[in-house]
């Protein structure tokens, strides 16, 4: 059964180790097959991981899309130390992350890092009001 993904006009979508951007009228594609594919909605890029979290799933990104996933292993773990560190409330997110890597669902370990990174806000944003300043 194929994977059915409408594009947006201007809408970016990666299949595989390929962009492809659509043009200005909205688009049904039907895709076969088992190559990552990454909605522009669900991509961050490098330049915008402002954050430790958002950091680590720009790696998560290229282990998902990488053919060989395990040479981004190192410095994911590196990262996920430098984190616990520094909030080691993290752990139950990196708890559901490692699970899905070690199942091979990096899709999936993508969606737990979301929640990490809204966990991450959260965090901050306590620490930035008035009652903990």
């Amino acid at each position: 059964m194929a994977l059915k993904v409408e594009l947006k006009p201007k809408e970016r979508i990666i299949i595989g180790d390929a962009v492809i951007t659509n043009d200005d009228s909205r688009t049904r594609l039907y895709i076969e097959g088992s190559s990552a594919i990454l909605r522009e909605k669900d991509i961050i890029r490098p330049n915008e991981a402002d954050t430790p979290c958002k950091r680590l799933y720009v790696i998560l990104q290229l282990m998902y899309l990488s053919k060989n996933p395990r040479e981004h292993h190192e410095s994911y773990f590196s990262n996920v130390n430098d984190i616990q560190k520094a909030a080691p409330s993290t752990a139950s997110h990196f708890d559901a992350i490692n699970r899905e890597i070690l199942a091979d669902n990096y899709y999936k370990a993508l969606k737990e890092a979301q929640k990490l990174i809204a966990y991450e806000k959260e965090l901050v944003s306590n620490a930035q009001s008035p009652e903990c300043v």
